[in-house]
């Protein structure tokens, strides 16, 4: 599931992953909240936060994830994500390449940094 992060700029979506996140998660929360941002400024700043209550992706998640993803590239200004989990952030560095915007990967006790980072 996501939460808003609040405090953010107008064009940032922030969102906090706890516990598994599903498909539905990403068609029900992510994408609309993405669209509504693109819509109203354009390309959008994002930031993920994964905590400690982060447990894991489904498979349809990854795959919306990706899916999304892709479809979206050139639409994104700057991505932040904060966590701890070794393979979420080796999966960021290894699809950082291909996103047409700075990608920034900030460990949990770095999450001051990234809204700042992000905001800038």
């Amino acid at each position: 599931m996501f939460e808003l992060i609040e405090g953010l700029p107008a064009d940032t979506s922030g969102l906090r992953a706890t516990g598994m996140v599903t498909a539905a998660d990403y068609q029900q929360t992510i994408i609309p909240l993405a669209k509504q941002k693109m819509a109203a400024h354009g390309k959008v700043r994002v930031l993920m936060h994964y905590g400690p209550g982060f447990t894991g992706y489904s498979p349809s998640a990854m795959w919306e994830d990706t899916r999304f993803g892709l479809s979206h590239l050139g639409d994104f200004s700057k991505i932040a994500v904060v966590s701890d989990v070794v393979w979420l952030r080796h999966r960021v560095w290894l699809f950082a390449p291909f996103i047409r915007c700075p990608v920034h990967v900030f460990g949990n006790d770095e999450l001051d940094a990234a809204k700042t980072w992000i905001a800038s």
